[in-house]
């Protein structure tokens, strides 16, 4: 029997047999382009050294100031964690949590994870509860939002500079290591990770028949190919991977009722994102309120163009985007409709990947809340608009995360007499696809 691994695309739920890369090379699903895997020269022990780099530069960047505020011979330094801790004394507990969890408390289990699952593997064994472990990694990497933060300590340092003395400090630049080391451990995705420990031997390759009535489909946290029960009554009916042990699907169940619910409430609160003051500064010539559009405005006024259009993108067009294209997507796949698969796929793609950038300006508030601490002088503290603009950020993510792009190629799947890949409702004449080879763009 051959043992070449085989691999199924998430996007369209094709099936390959996965074979080695040359350097430079990546390999691209060649029906709906979405890219499969690449070659690394990396192996257990160096993603091992990578993570625990990291780890120390983490433990710097979060013991160092950020920033630092000068007023009236007064100083005022800020951590991330001082700044978690002011938002939540300020009452402030949803914004508080919100910020801690993805600027720290996240990427911080996400390298303890990644230590306790690459540690074993280097010296060529599973790690204990390693399925739950990937898992787990699978869950918190897009919650992960340090290169989000580092944005965010930016656009504070600008807009305090007209206020008063600010300069950037060791943790800074802690946070600008950190976003490039996180950048690269961003590759070990669970399917990478398992992909890791078949080539160092710990884990066996298991390569599945499909039988009468069956189909192969991936495991939607782990990667691995197994047959499933392929007529449509069993697409939503729950299976267990025999690698990891995750519920499997072989098709995301109720996806479009749970997208449109999770849009809807992002929509609505969008509404008072926008509407209400995300921030509230009292100073001694008197209080005032800001919006997420009247900071927009106020650092272009301030000669601060390009962080201004920053912070327009991140805050005010991503969200509407990902609303926008969300919601076409799944009129698209209600209507059952053919008609551009692969630049919706593209679309989806770029919807999973701008998730986290809104996050922008919720960190922005919680910066210059801690470094603008100045009791009787000058404080800021967040808003009404910054807790509810941070759940329209999480509810988007959160739909992305619940539709199921496969839907719209199964239709197209049924629409044809035979199809050349695995997937739900078609009829198999070849096992499995060729994957595009090419060189990275």
């Amino acid at each position: 029997m051959d043992r070449q691994p085989l691999i199924a695309c998430e996007h369209c739920a094709s099936v390959y047999r996965r074979r080695s890369l040359q350097a430079g090379e990546v390999a691209a699903c060649s029906r709906c382009g979405t890219r499969l895997w690449r070659h690394s020269r990396l192996g257990p022990a160096e993603w091992l050294a990578l993570t625990l780099t990291a780890f120390i530069v983490f433990v710097v960047a979060n013991a160092y100031p950020v920033a630092s505020l000068s007023v009236q011979g007064a100083v005022q330094r800020a951590t991330l964690l001082d700044a978690i801790l002011i938002t939540w004394q300020q009452e402030h507990w949803a914004v508080a949590l919100m910020t801690g969890l993805a600027g720290f408390g996240l990427p911080l289990l996400q390298l303890l994870l990644l230590a306790w699952v690459l540690g074993p593997m280097a010296l060529g064994r599973p790690a204990p509860a390693m399925g739950l472990a990937v898992r787990a990694l699978g869950w918190l990497e897009p919650w992960s939002m340090v290169p989000v933060f580092l944005l965010g300590v930016l656009v504070s340092v600008v807009k305090l500079a007209g206020m008063a003395a600010v300069r950037p400090e060791v943790g800074l630049g802690g946070f600008a290591v950190l976003t490039l080391l996180l950048t690269l451990l961003g590759r070990l995705s669970p399917q990478v990770l398992w992909r890791l420990a078949e080539g160092a031997g710990v884990v066996p390759v298991h390569v599945p028949q499909a039988g009468a009535g069956q189909v192969l489909a991936g495991c939607h946290a782990c990667g691995q190919v197994q047959a499933l029960p392929g007529n449509r009554a069993d697409a939503a009916a729950a299976h267990r991977c025999r690698r990891c042990r995750a519920v499997l699907h072989l098709r995301k169940p109720d996806h479009l009722a749970r997208t449109w619910a999770l849009l809807v409430a992002a929509a609505i609160l969008y509404i008072p994102a926008n509407v209400l003051p995300v921030m509230h500064i009292s100073t001694l010539l008197g209080d005032s309120d800001h919006t997420i559009l009247g900071g927009v405005v106020e650092l272009w006024q301030g000669g601060s163009w390009d962080i201004a259009l920053i912070v327009f993108v991140a805050s005010v067009v991503v969200p509407l985007t990902k609303l926008l294209a969300l919601g076409l997507l799944a009129v698209l796949v209600q209507r059952r409709s053919v008609a551009n698969l692969r630049p919706r796929t593209r679309l989806y793609e770029m919807v999973e990947f701008i998730g986290q950038w809104s996050m922008l300006d919720v960190f922005v508030v919680i910066l210059l809340a801690a470094l603008a601490d100045f009791q009787g002088l000058m404080q800021i503290s967040a808003g009404a608009g910054a807790a509810a603009f941070g759940l329209v950020v999480i509810l988007t993510m959160l739909a992305a995360f619940s539709f199921d792009p496969r839907r719209g190629w199964d239709v197209e799947a049924q629409r044809q007499a035979s199809g050349t890949a695995v997937r739900a409702g078609g009829k198999n004449t070849l096992p499995y696809r060729e994957a595009d080879s090419k060189e990275p763009r």
